[in-house]
C-alpha cells in the first residue's frame, strides 16, 4: 500500500486558515494609486492613451510616413541578447555617470520635446522639476511651451540644457543662445536633422494644430477625456520658449522655423558664439559624426529624431558600435530613439554610449499623471537599470562592455 502524506488528504478548511487569505481592500482610483500600479513604460503609455485626446497623444506616439523607422528602432533593442556574468558581488549598484564634465545620478536625461504643455498642462515645468529631483539633465526645446527663464526659475538647482533649431535669421538664434547662457544652461544642443519637416501622417489625419482647435471631432474626442480639456482650458494658453503666439498646423510652424540652408560652417559660428558645451543632435552616419567633432562638438547624439523625420532612416543603436569604436573618448556619445526600458538604456551603454536621452517615455509619464507621472517614469527606469546591471554582474556603468550584449 502506497504512503499518503497527511498534507495530501482533503479536509474541510478551518476559519483560522482562511482568515490570513482574506486581503480585501477598498478600491483606490486615485492618480497616485494608478501610477503605482504602472510597472513599465508601456503601462504608463496605456494610461496616457486613456487620458489624452487623440491628436496630442498621436503627436507623441507617432512617427513619419509608415513609421518604419520607429518600429525598426524598437526592434533593434528587442533583437539584443544580454550576456550575464555570474558570482559577482552586486549588492550595491552605482548608476551615476559623468556627462559633459558633470555627474548625473542616472545614465539618462530628458530629451527636448516640442509643444509639451499640449500633452499635459504641467509640461516643461513637470519635466524640469522631476529631472532636478532625480539629479539628471533636462533639455528644453526651442519649441517648448515654457520660456528659458521660466524653466530656470522652476528648477533652479537642476542641470538645464537648451536645444536649438538654427533659423535663417541668425539674430533671433543669437538672442536665444544669449538667453540660454544667461539662464545658466551649460549645454547647447543643436538639432541638425530637420532641413524640412517630416511627413507625420497621424498629425495630418488628426488635423493637428497649435493650439488644438475646437472642432466637432475634437469636442467628441474630449468628451472621453474631460480632465485634459479642463486643465488645458483653465491654464495659461500655450506660449513658446522662442517665438510669439502661433496659430496654424504643426507642419507649417516647423517649416517656418527650420533652415534648409544649414551647413557645417554654421557649426563653426555656433562654436564661436557659444562658450559652454556644444552637442550636435541628429547624427546618422559615422562620417557625419567625425565631421561635427572636427568642427568643435563636445558631444553628439545618435538620433533619427525618434523616427519623426526620414522614414527608413539609420537606427541609432545599430550605428552605435562603429561610432564608439572610432570616437569613444574623443567626444561624448549620446543616443536616443526607441528607448522604452532601463534594459534598453543598459544595452546602449554596453555598446558604447556615454549617455542616453528619453523623449516619448518621459511624455507618456507626463500624460499619465503630470509631475508625478514623470517621477514614476524615472523611478521605473532607475529600477530597471539597477536590476539589469545586477543580473549582468556589474555594479558600475563603466563596467559595462560590448561583451555584455550581442545582436541576434
Amino acid at each position: 500500500m502506497s504512503y499518503s502524506p497527511a498534507a495530501l488528504k482533503r479536509r474541510v478548511p478551518k476559519v483560522a486558515d482562511l482568515a490570513p487569505l482574506m486581503q480585501f481592500k477598498r478600491p483606490d482610483f486615485s492618480q497616485s494609486a494608478r501610477l503605482r500600479r504602472a510597472n513599465t513604460i508601456g503601462d504608463l503609455r496605456a494610461i496616457a492613451k486613456r487620458r489624452t485626446p487623440t491628436a496630442p497623444f498621436d503627436y507623441t506616439d507617432g512617427a513619419a510616413e509608415a513609421e518604419i523607422t520607429l518600429r525598426r528602432a524598437r526592434e533593434a533593442f528587442l533583437d539584443l541578447e544580454f550576456r550575464p556574468g555570474i558570482l559577482r558581488n552586486v549588492e550595491k549598484v552605482d548608476t551615476s555617470v559623468t556627462v559633459l564634465g558633470k555627474e548625473s545620478a542616472l545614465p539618462f536625461g530628458i530629451a527636448p520635446t516640442g509643444f509639451t504643455r499640449m500633452m499635459q498642462s504641467e509640461g516643461e515645468y513637470a519635466g524640469s522639476q522631476a529631472a532636478e529631483a532625480a539629479g539628471i539633465p533636462y533639455t528644453l526645446s526651442t519649441m517648448g511651451t515654457a520660456s528659458i527663464e521660466d524653466v530656470a526659475q522652476a528648477a533652479p538647482a537642476g542641470r538645464n540644457w537648451f536645444q536649438l533649431y538654427l533659423w535663417t535669421d541668425r539674430e533671433r538664434s543669437l538672442e536665444l543662445i544669449e538667453r540660454a547662457a544667461k539662464a545658466g544652461n551649460d549645454t547647447l544642443m543643436v538639432t541638425v536633422d530637420t532641413a524640412v519637416a517630416g511627413a507625420r501622417l497621424r498629425d495630418v489625419r488628426n488635423g493637428m494644430t497649435i493650439p488644438p482647435a475646437l472642432t466637432l471631432k475634437t469636442v467628441i474626442d474630449a468628451s472621453y477625456r474631460p480632465a485634459w480639456w479642463f486643465n488645458f482650458l483653465t491654464h495659461e494658453p500655450l506660449a513658446f520658449a522662442s517665438l510669439n503666439r502661433y496659430s496654424g498646423t504643426v507642419a507649417d510652424l516647423i517649416n517656418s522655423m527650420f533652415d534648409p540652408t544649414l551647413t557645417f560652417e554654421d557649426l563653426d559660428w555656433l562654436r564661436e558664439v557659444w562658450k559652454g558645451n556644444l552637442v550636435v543632435k541628429g547624427i546618422q552616419t559615422l562620417d557625419d559624426a567625425r565631421k561635427v567633432v572636427d568642427h568643435g562638438a563636445d558631444g553628439i547624439v545618435l538620433s533619427n529624431h525618434g523616427g519623426r523625420q526620414l522614414d527608413r532612416a539609420p537606427i541609432p543603436l545599430r550605428l552605435l558600435p562603429e561610432v564608439a569604436a572610432e570616437l569613444k573618448g574623443k567626444t561624448s556619445i549620446m543616443l536616443d530613439t526607441g528607448i522604452m526600458s532601463g534594459g534598453d538604456i543598459v544595452a546602449a551603454l554596453a555598446l558604447g554610449a556615454d549617455f542616453t536621452l528619453i523623449g516619448r517615455a518621459y511624455l507618456y509619464g507626463l500624460m499619465a499623471g503630470g509631475r508625478a507621472g514623470v517621477d514614476r517614469t524615472i523611478a521605473i527606469l532607475e529600477k530597471e537599470i539597477s536590476r539589469t546591471m545586477q543580473l549582468l554582474g556589474v555594479t558600475r556603468v563603466t563596467d559595462l562592455t560590448p561583451d555584455h550584449v550581442r545582436f541576434l
